[in-house]
């Protein structure tokens, strides 16, 4: 039973979405903004919800979202440069006379498949209750498994803060490939790490994973940028790790935290019979 219910005669359903990367999106179905918990929740102008399912027992709740991109702090460009994808959605009942943020959870939600047809789009969502429908087991390979960067229980351990560079777009080859002359670390050092900017038409959009950086300050994206990027665009830059075993003995220093297993047999080599 719930510890809290919202008044069923002033009931509003509220959602709170939370990407990884950018500042959270804030909606109501009421026909007005709802302030509350020092944040303003936008009216449903432009977007609905289209279902909601639950079970009472470990199913996941299903939650379907329609709208018009462009539209309730949704942009088109969001959507399709991926910026809500895995993002955290948070969806409770609050009464609009007196609007209490999360005064009625309903579910914690995780965005998942989400369609752009003729500007409209459709996300669905799946309840983080999912995650114990997931098989969790150890893989053996020769990369690390572990995210670069990271600071929990058995991770990486790297810490990302005082290798993060910032810098001024001074060319630009194509929506994929930009310059910054100014740069002067070795080649390789940016390659797989993560560029964003921070000013120009692509700001607020998801970080983009650099496939090649050169000695001159050029870089790659495996991507194409949603906007093409301009000179003076400014951005940060994240250095990456290609999960190899030289790469964290030698370009990192953190070999104690390999989580590799660089000497494991390929199937070529134990499935040979009679060799010596």
């Amino acid at each position: 039973m719930k510890s809290v219910v919202a008044d069923y005669r002033t009931r509003v359903m509220c959602l709170r979405i939370v990407p990884a990367t950018g500042s959270a999106i804030y909606l109501t179905q009421h026909p007005r903004d709802l302030t509350m918990g020092g944040h303003t929740y936008l009216s449903c102008s432009g977007y609905e919800f289209t279902g909601y399912s639950a079970a009472a027992n470990l199913s996941p709740a299903m939650i379907d979202m329609e709208g018009i991109a462009g539209l309730a702090g949704i942009g088109y460009d969001q959507i399709s440069s991926g910026l809500f994808d895995s993002a955290r959605a948070y969806l409770f009942a609050t009464s609009w006379k007196t609007p209490v943020e999360d005064e009625e959870p309903i579910v914690a939600s995780i965005l998942g498949k989400t369609t752009l047809l003729d500007g409209r789009y459709k996300i669905e969502e799946m309840a983080l209750i999912d995650a114990l429908n997931q098989s969790v087991g150890k893989t053996y390979t020769a990369a690390c498994p572990k995210p670069f960067g990271g600071q929990e229980y058995g991770g990486c351990m790297v810490d990302l803060a005082p290798l993060t560079v910032t810098g001024t777009i001074t060319a630009v080859t194509s929506s994929a490939i930009v310059r910054d002359s100014a740069r002067a670390e070795v080649v390789d050092y940016f390659a797989y790490g993560t560029l964003q900017f921070t000013s120009g038409a692509n700001v607020g959009l998801k970080p983009q994973e650099v496939k090649r950086h050169e000695g001159d300050g050029t870089l790659e994206v495996f991507e194409p940028f949603h906007y093409p990027p301009a000179i003076g665009d400014t951005y940060s830059l994240i250095p990456g790790c290609r999960k190899r075993q030289a790469d964290c003995r030698d370009k990192w220093a953190n070999i104690i935290n390999f989580g590799g297993f660089s000497y494991v047999p390929t199937s070529s080599q134990y499935a040979q019979v009679g060799t010596q």
